[in-house]
């Protein structure tokens, strides 16, 4: 079993507001994250830092400007209620969407329907991407799927280095059934029974090891 799954694209560090979320990582790795970008429609914003190739950290808050839109939205209210920065979910890259769906029906896995995604970054590029998310990821600890467009460059070639994910691993008290999802949709990641569901990632900085859920 890999220390971190091959096709972990990136994890989603939530806080309940973008600063705090860049400075609480700062402190800890050494590197300060920088400003990606708003979601339109969602209510979120995010910073990015990439702790090694193909990979990304994406810190991601409520959008102050996008408040009233967004005011009844679960990711959005959860964020807020947020007293601390902490993991609350992670993406699997896929190449094949359509081939991912049908295989997670097979297996009797129900999934979201397909949705586009999209940001403009401040140097005025838009990126674009497709995912797709279980209807159970047995409380977070599942990943949504994620395609990124052709044209769009990966988050992770120039987010700000400096940080190595060593670490990632899903703690369950559904060991089981969780384990079985896994498999049959092609996850290769480390599972640890817990009373709780919890992410646990480590990740070495400039200031050395430390660890997040």
């Amino acid at each position: 079993m890999p220390s971190v799954p091959i096709d972990l694209d990136h994890i989603l560090l939530g806080a309940d507001d973008l600063d705090r979320g860049i400075d609480w990582m700062r402190e800890r790795s050494g590197v300060r994250a920088v400003f990606g970008g708003a979601h339109p429609g969602r209510g979120t914003r995010n910073a990015l830092l990439s702790p090694g190739p193909h990979r990304y950290l994406e810190i991601i808050a409520p959008d102050p400007r996008q408040a009233s839109a967004a005011s009844g939205d679960d990711l959005v209210k959860g964020l807020r209620a947020l007293q601390e920065p902490r993991l609350i979910g992670w993406a699997a890259h896929t190449n094949d969407l359509a081939g991912l769906a049908q295989k997670a029906t097979a297996a009797g896995i129900a999934m979201e329907n397909p949705r586009d995604g999209s940001r403009v970054r401040p140097d005025g590029k838009t990126l674009q991407w497709r995912s797709i998310a279980l209807k159970n990821n047995f409380d977070g600890v599942l990943p949504f799927f994620i395609k990124w467009s052709h044209n769009s460059i990966h988050p992770s070639q120039d987010a700000p280095s400096g940080c190595a994910l060593e670490d990632f691993s899903i703690e369950t008290p559904a060991m089981e059934d969780v384990r079985l999802a896994a498999g049959n949709l092609g996850l290769e990641v480390e599972l640890k029974p817990s009373q709780t569901p919890v992410l646990r990632a480590r990740i070495t900085g400039k200031r050395g090891a430390f660890e997040i859920t």
